[in-house]
Order: structure tokens, then sequence, then C-alpha cells
């Protein structure tokens, strides 16, 4: 592409743009629906859209919070937490579990969600949820730029030790991503993108067995 067909921009003087592409240009991403709980025994759910999965084995996922939030000190506190998958049925109360709210609220009665236990860890996890991992923390890492100075996020890493996976979404053995409707975050103030059956399609890496 030539230069003057490309908007260029340097981050730190700006994007000169109505709105800040970045998060839209590396995206959709997976939502991070974070439940944890407090060291009072409040339950807390939330999304977070700087989230994925890094490692096989052992299997880790994480999430960045922007700000030392509730979930980043339960998780600390308690060293444990569980990632819910978040469906087009339940973009709403996933929605909803964004608002910022006091400590003592908990985010599962206040978006109409079932906190069900886990079986290794304390942490609830979302029963509507079709699937859920539950994670043992690894690390929480405070970011930093190239220039060495730390800023105000906070990368947090755990280990997957319980997979809960609803079987309607299991055929053959395999796992069917788009049957369960995922939905991921796709920049601006609210843009959201579904997974949907017809949206896939494969392509094999080179060298895999047919099969």
């Amino acid at each position: 592409m030539a230069d003057e067909n490309a908007h260029y921009y340097e981050p730190k003087a700006g994007h000169g743009l109505r709105h800040d592409p970045f998060n839209a240009v590396v995206g959709p991403r997976p939502i991070g629906w974070i439940s944890s709980i407090g060291p009072d025994g409040v339950h807390n759910l939330a999304p977070y859209s700087f989230f994925n999965a890094f490692n096989y084995t052992p299997p880790l996922i994480g999430f960045a919070s922007m700000g030392r939030k509730d979930s980043v000190a339960n998780i600390e506190a308690a060293g444990e937490f569980c990632w819910n998958l978040a469906t087009k049925a339940l973009a709403e109360p996933m929605n909803l579990t964004s608002a910022p709210a006091p400590l003592e609220v908990d985010e599962f009665a206040l978006a109409g969600l079932t906190a069900a236990p886990g079986r290794k860890v304390k942490a609830p996890r979302v029963l509507e949820s079709p699937v859920n991992f539950e994670c043992v923390l690894a690390q929480v890492i405070q970011l930093q730029g190239a220039d060495g100075i730390k800023v105000d996020a906070w990368l947090v890493l755990g280990e997957v030790v319980a997979v809960h996976i609803d079987k309607a979404l299991i055929r053959d053995g395999v796992y069917q991503t788009a049957e369960a409707h995922p939905i991921l975050r796709a920049g601006r103030m609210g843009d959201y993108a579904e997974i949907r059956p017809d949206a896939m399609f494969e392509m094999r890496r080179p060298g895999w067995p047919i099969g």
C-alpha cells in the first residue's frame, strides 16, 4: 500500500481520528468474563476485552485490567478465578456486569445470573454460560512500556485446572466453536461480533494430516 493511501500516525502524538482505532484493529477479541470471590465472600463478575489463551501445556489464559480493579485484587488474594464464555444469549447480562459497582455489590445478582460452585476452586462460575474454565493464579504482571516505565495496567495469567463444557456443543468428540454463538469485542464504545456457523471456514496448515 502506498503511503498516500494509508492513515499513518504515531500513538504518542495521537491518532487524529474521531475514535482510537487500536482496539478495533486488534479485534474482534475474545471476552475475558472473569468471576472471582472477595475476602469478604462477595462474588465479583466482570468482562475484560483484553483476553486470550497463551499456552497449551499447561493451559494458560490471561486478561489485562486497565487499573487495579476488584478482579485483580480478589484473584491475588484468593489465588484463583473462573473464566466464563460470553455468548449472544448472554450478551445483555454480560454487559450489565461491566457497570462500575461498589466492592460489596454481587454482579451475579445484579445481572440475574447463577453463581455455580467449582470443583477445584472456590471462585464461582456462571451456570448459564456453556463453557467455564476454573483457574489457579500463575502470575500477575504490571505492564510497562518500551521505556521501562510501569503503567497502571495488570496482566493476570491463570492455569486452567478444570473445564466445564455443555455436552450439546460436542459432536463426534469435537467442540463446535460456532454452535455456542460466542461474542467478541470489536472496539469503539460498544461494538461486538458474533461467531455463527455460517461464518466459519476450514483451512488446514501445511503438513497437517488429513482426516
